[in-house]
């Protein structure tokens, strides 16, 4: 089985590498940053990824959107990812597609023959959650869009149907700057980092059609 893995901590890519090539595992290319990970899918074509939810520049989200962006340009590439916390947004984005998908906290590596059997499943197209991740995402998808106030859910009901700022503002006869305000609001009430605007809308969007469903 053909493995990239993209971690920028040399220790524990190392380690990694290490730990799979001892299983009959091939490594074949470790990268430092999104870009190098997304280079070397592009030439590889490995059977599983293992990807760092945060690399360079900023250590923020870089490592899981480009975990996306793979599986957008390599439609059912398997994918584990390996976080020192849960991203409870992203995760359920990533975990919204069908198969081939893993999220384990880093402490889980140790477990090695765990951690291998996981590899292993998510590169079967199955896949694997670490427990504290199953249960964040349960507790966030009891009601994410609860804590909205009425006219925040207004807003983003019509965000849901496609509507810009400037329409929606027309529709429920209020101020761009209100509307720009509300969304700001519901941004912070779903726990939606402050990355590109345009990826909040969507990922707010998605929270409130899981709860139309």
């Amino acid at each position: 089985m053909r493995v990239v893995i993209a971690e920028d901590n040399v220790l524990l890519s190392s380690g990694l590498e290490l730990l799979l090539r001892s299983k009959g595992l091939e490594v074949v290319a470790v990268a430092t940053d999104a870009r190098s990970f997304l280079a070397a899918v592009d030439a590889h074509h490995p059977d599983v990824t293992i990807v760092d939810v945060r690399l360079p520049p900023s250590f923020r989200d870089e490592g899981i959107r480009a975990a996306l962006q793979a599986r957008r340009d390599h439609p059912g590439l398997p994918v584990l990812v390996l976080s020192q916390y849960v991203e409870v947004v992203y995760a359920a984005t990533l975990l919204a597609a069908p198969n081939g998908i893993g999220y384990l906290l880093k402490d889980r590596v140790s477990r090695v023959d765990e951690f291998v059997d996981a590899l292993n499943r998510v590169a079967s197209g199955g896949t694997a959650l670490d427990p504290e991740v199953v249960a964040r995402l349960l507790t966030h998808r009891s009601d994410p869009v609860a804590a909205l106030t009425r006219r925040e859910r207004e807003i983003l009901a019509l965000m849901a149907e496609g509507h810009d700022n400037t329409t929606i503002a027309s529709r429920l006869v209020i101020t761009d700057n209100a509307v720009h305000k509300h969304i700001g609001n519901i941004f912070s009430k779903l726990g939606l980092a402050p990355t590109d605007s345009g990826h909040r809308r969507v990922l707010a969007v998605l929270a409130y059609l899981n709860t139309q469903s």
